[in-house]
């Protein structure tokens, strides 16, 4: 198992160089880059064909810019901003640089928020990782027991009813759901039991120590509920079908006619089998409940977290964050997908990752 661990994680390093590689070359032709995000600013500011801010007057520059808009600015006000941004190297010096940099766990300033990368991701963390952690904390608490309770009773009226109350959740939207329970529940057209901004009130360092958490979860609770609803279906009906192309197989009639009780099968036999596919899809899982998963919610309920600071940064150009969160999640999910597949021999020990070519 060792020499196998050692293979992953060595094979990390070209996958995340190419992770980077293939992401920076999309970014040097995608239009508009934080050098036109400062001429946009400047130009959408100007009453005329004059502009200070470069310490005097701006001549005009021609056709002959580079930049779009950039007409009547000083060129040495463009290459000014070019080296503030780092565009007055090569793109292949600044990548290799940059990917420098990174090995070293250094990821720079923001061009726009005038603070390091790291530190900004400090700050957003604590939405981040409150969304992620319970999510999928509740989602497989409640989905992996409710499906293989599901399975057990398949056909029954009770597998009938909650299968149509998961297909419903599945089929409908977070996003729309977050809305709705923003409008009956947190001062919409109904009631105002929740709030909308933040994950603890304004004063949370003023609150008694037994009145923190039940302002973190009174804050949390829309939101969790929001994305607990896709998370809670999928893993639901992924554990139910699992445990039933499970029980179905030979080994579980054998158990059975040695006289072992259905729970003994059940979970002494068919769980260990049965829970394969759902650790295979936890790397995912969990890489999505921290960033991809909760864009939009972040966005709904006001939430400061890293999905809301990577699309910003996105939008503004702001490269040393999008570059930054990039790698870190990157890599992140690479150590999970690892951490995921060592669970595998725990649960299962018949599987050998050291007798398969990685």
């Amino acid at each position: 198992m060792g020499a196998y661990i050692l293979r992953r994680l060595l094979l990390m390093i070209p996958t995340i160089f190419g992770i980077m590689a293939i992401s920076f070359a999309i970014v040097q032709f995608a239009p508009g880059g934080p050098v036109e995000q400062v001429i946009s600013d400047l130009t959408s500011q100007s009453s005329g064909d004059r502009l200070s801010g470069s310490g005097g007057d701006l001549q005009n520059i021609g056709q002959d810019s580079a930049y779009r808009g950039a007409r009547g600015l000083d060129p040495e006000f463009i290459a000014k901003l070019e080296k503030q941004f780092g565009f007055d190297k090569p793109p292949l010096e600044r990548f290799f640089t940059m990917m420098w940099d990174y090995l070293r766990f250094d990821f720079g300033e923001s061009f726009f928020r005038n603070t390091s990368v790291i530190d900004l991701i400090a700050q957003k963390m604590p939405v981040s990782i409150s969304l992620g952690v319970w999510i999928l904390v509740f989602s497989y608490a409640i989905s992996i027991p409710l499906g293989i309770h599901k399975a057990v009773k398949d056909g029954s009226a009770f597998d009938v009813w909650t299968s149509g109350i998961i297909i419903v959740g599945y089929a409908v939207p977070s996003f729309l759901f977050g809305i709705l329970l923003i409008v009956v529940f947190a001062g919409g057209s109904f009631l105002d039991w929740f709030p909308l901004r933040g994950i603890v009130s304004d004063n949370f360092d003023s609150l008694a120590w037994w009145q923190k958490p039940l302002d973190y979860m009174w804050h949390m609770t829309l939101p969790l509920i929001t994305l607990l609803l896709s998370a809670f279906a999928t893993t639901t009906l992924l554990t139910k079908n699992s445990f039933i192309d499970e029980i179905k197989k030979q080994y579980v009639t054998t158990a059975r006619a040695k006289g072992l009780t259905e729970r003994q099968v059940l979970y002494g036999h068919v769980f260990r089998n049965a829970m394969l596919i759902i650790i295979a899809g936890f790397p995912g899982a969990f890489i999505s409940a921290f960033f991809t998963g909760s864009l939009l919610i972040e966005y709904i309920f006001s939430l400061d977290g890293l999905g809301r600071l990577g699309y910003d940064s996105i939008v503004r150009r702001d490269y040393p964050i999008v570059f930054a969160t990039l790698f870190i999640f990157s890599l992140m999910g690479l150590l999970v997908s690892l951490v995921s597949d060592l669970i595998y021999t725990w649960v299962d020990p018949r599987i050998d990752f050291e007798r398969r070519d990685v």
